[in-house]
């Protein structure tokens, strides 16, 4: 999987570029606020659906402007891809990939896959669930995309259960409404958490390889899913039936706060170091290696599941880090087609085929 050749139409602050990217390293430079980091969202967002800074689509949309277009050549050996994006200001976007609608963003990762190491990846260890949660829920559907599907019922039944309990329930027909979306919750639910924790399993080995590969030794790494509706270690052949008793015990809470309290949208993915929640105990250092780590092993788990190698998106990485782990992650990146973002130098040991120059959101 590599990508050809990118047009931006004004996407952030670029009003019309085109780039033809090479198969190998592209280093894209340039000082700090000239588009370096935008010409990696761009690439994301065809992969994801979203900003990989995390901000409202129509922030990516140029100042004055109503929509931003971002087209794509993705080469997959015997096959392309052609992408071309609306990113709109007001209403739906528009999404088409070989002139054929795209009608979920979940979708989008069956004809591109990226991993992105940027410095925000700091939030995966130190920040709240959420972030956990997107990073799992996005591995599950790069590697087994039918998981796109199982996330969409989910997303629904949970958005049509929480409007029932706010507008509360008032007699036997909202019961039964209720019974009818509780055994829809249990069945996507659990699908959903029996997957995420299957990823788990297979992404601690290679989470504790990598920390080990950066550093020299993981101690005491261990990870666990954390499900608040659950107490004790949630076994993966109990989950319907656990997620079926937590509705039971929880319904007059829910009713109380309108809300719904049991299923994996409240869950966690818990990181150990020492014994000890990485969350909250372990240094800084410590939580950027594990996020190195993170993103290392779900490049490689992803990539095994797939048979294809995502395309590597490094945006500014290396000035968060020290001289050893710099050194360290250049020697563990995949030989994969990879585009890195600096304002400075870059350690050695990268070997860029070509190298990009940006000013004021144009190429020069």
């Amino acid at each position: 999987m590599r990508l050809g050749r990118l047009w931006l139409t004004d996407f952030r602050c670029y009003e019309d570029v085109e780039l033809a990217l090479d198969s190998g390293c592209t280093v894209i430079t340039g000082s700090n606020g000239q588009g370096k980091t935008s010409l990696l969202e761009a690439v994301a967002w065809l992969a994801t659906g979203r900003s990989i800074r995390g901000v409202p689509d129509r922030a990516l949309v140029r100042t004055g402007c109503e929509e931003a277009i971002v087209r794509a050549d993705v080469d997959h050996g015997d096959r392309s891809a052609l992408f071309e994006v609306s990113i709109r200001t007001v209403g739906r976007n528009r999404m088409l990939v070989n002139k054929q609608t795209v009608t979920r963003r979940r979708d989008l990762a069956q004809h591109l896959r990226v991993t992105v190491f940027a410095p925000d990846d700091l939030a995966l260890v130190k920040g709240g669930p959420a972030g956990r949660r997107d990073l799992l829920d996005d591995l599950l559907v790069a590697a087994w995309p039918r998981f796109a599907a199982v996330m969409t019922d989910y997303e629904r039944v949970v958005k049509q259960r929480n409007a029932l309990l706010r507008a509360g329930i008032r007699n036997d027909e909202d019961r039964a409404t209720r019974d009818v979306l509780d055994a829809r919750l249990v069945e996507s639910g659990t699908e959903l958490v029996v997957g995420r924790v299957d990823m788990i399993a297979t992404l601690t080995p290679a989470v504790e390889a990598a920390y080990t590969s950066l550093v020299g030794s993981a101690p005491g790494f261990a990870t666990h899913y954390e499900a608040e509706w659950h107490e004790g270690t949630l076994a993966r052949d109990d989950v319907g039936v656990a997620m079926h008793d937590a509705l039971a015990r929880l319904r007059r809470r829910e009713e109380d706060r309108g809300i719904t309290l049991v299923g994996p949208h409240r869950d966690d993915w818990a990181l150990v170091l020492d014994e000890l929640d990485a969350r909250h105990h372990a240094s800084q250092g410590e939580q950027r290696t594990l996020a190195l780590g993170l993103r290392l092993a779900g490049h490689r788990v992803v990539a095994d599941a797939v048979g294809v190698e995502p395309v590597l998106l490094l945006d500014d990485v290396f000035s968060e880090l020290d001289e050893q782990r710099s050194t360290a992650l250049v020697g563990h990146l995949p030989a994969t087609q990879t585009l890195i973002t600096t304002a400075g130098a870059l350690p050695a040991g990268i070997r860029a085929d070509a190298w990009v120059q940006i000013e004021n959101g144009a190429l020069v």
